[in-house]
């Protein structure tokens, strides 16, 4: 991935993420004010609306007028603003290293894209990377002014190593200091599965989407004749016969496969998007996940 922003997106890009922000279907408690309007009732400048004056309440949001009116004490509201963390957990691992672009390479992008809609909408935004732990990490950081910053950071990561995303992603749970919106982009190629990770941040409250990244190849590979594979991760071989019955068992198991992951994901509410690398990033989020993770 290029190093610099305008070698990433184009310009009219850009300008067309500068005008969505992040969709979060919980509310979180942020560390200092920003721009999201929280249903929570707080006592920023905009009033909301009025409620009746109970034990405790504070006498300087009293409305003296309307007790001059009706003899009774009530105290304005106004809508709280917080900021939200958007936590971005790339896997990294070797299998990601595959397809044109690779699966990391798009990965890498579409953190890019999502961490550039959170940085110029005043919200924190951090990344792990995911590979056998949380290998590396750029820190929940806010402003615009860390865009380049971010975006030098993905565009350093390498794929290595094997793939434990039930350890990353439990061990981002238990470091992270609050949760927030976490989007997990990865191939989901780990033998061990991912789905006590995800329970672990769920378990902490964050608002997890999945983005599942495959190449047009896994959907729908065209090998023939007889083939010697490596695991790119475990380097184990593995001589096999390719004909038209293995091709059709390949196709039956990997459609199971993505019915287990979408019905984990719909039965604990978590966003499941599909995406293939030959899908463009701007398509992706301008069409695909907008009213779903960008609005």
């Amino acid at each position: 991935m290029p190093a610099t922003r305008d070698a990433i997106f184009s310009s009219e890009f850009l300008s067309q993420l500068e005008r969505l922000s992040l969709l979060s279907r919980r509310v979180f408690r942020g560390r200092v004010k920003g721009e999201r309007r929280s249903p929570r009732r707080g006592h920023s400048v905009e009033f909301c609306d009025y409620r009746a004056y109970g034990v405790g309440d504070d006498l300087r949001y009293v409305d003296w007028n309307i007790y001059g009116r009706l003899d009774r004490l009530h105290v304005k509201l106004f809508v709280d603003e917080e900021d939200l963390c958007l936590h971005l957990l790339l896997d990294a691992s070797a299998s990601m290293d595959f397809g044109a672009p690779t699966k990391l390479e798009y990965g890498a992008r579409l953190a890019a894209a999502l961490g550039f809609i959170g940085l110029v909408g005043m919200e924190r935004v951090g990344v792990g990377v995911l590979r056998e732990r949380v290998a590396e990490g750029w820190p929940p950081t806010r402003g615009r002014n860390q865009v380049v910053g971010l975006f030098e950071f993905l565009s350093r990561v390498r794929p290595a190593g094997g793939t434990s995303l039930n350890d990353g992603l439990q061990n981002y749970a238990m470091r992270a200091r609050e949760p927030g919106l976490a989007v997990v982009i990865t191939d989901l190629l780990d033998p061990g599965g991912f789905e006590a990770g995800v329970r672990a941040l769920l378990e902490r409250r964050f608002d997890v989407h999945l983005v599942h990244v495959l190449t047009p190849e896994e959907m729908n590979p065209e090998l023939a004749g007889d083939l010697r594979l490596v695991d790119s991760e475990t380097g184990e071989l593995r001589e096999l016969s390719v004909d038209g019955d293995a091709i059709r068992a390949y196709r039956e198991r990997l459609r199971e496969f993505l019915e287990r992951v979408e019905a984990f994901s719909r039965t604990r509410e978590i966003g499941y998007h599909r995406v293939t690398v030959d899908t463009s990033v701007e398509e992706f989020v301008l069409s695909q996940i907008r009213g779903r993770l960008t609005v």
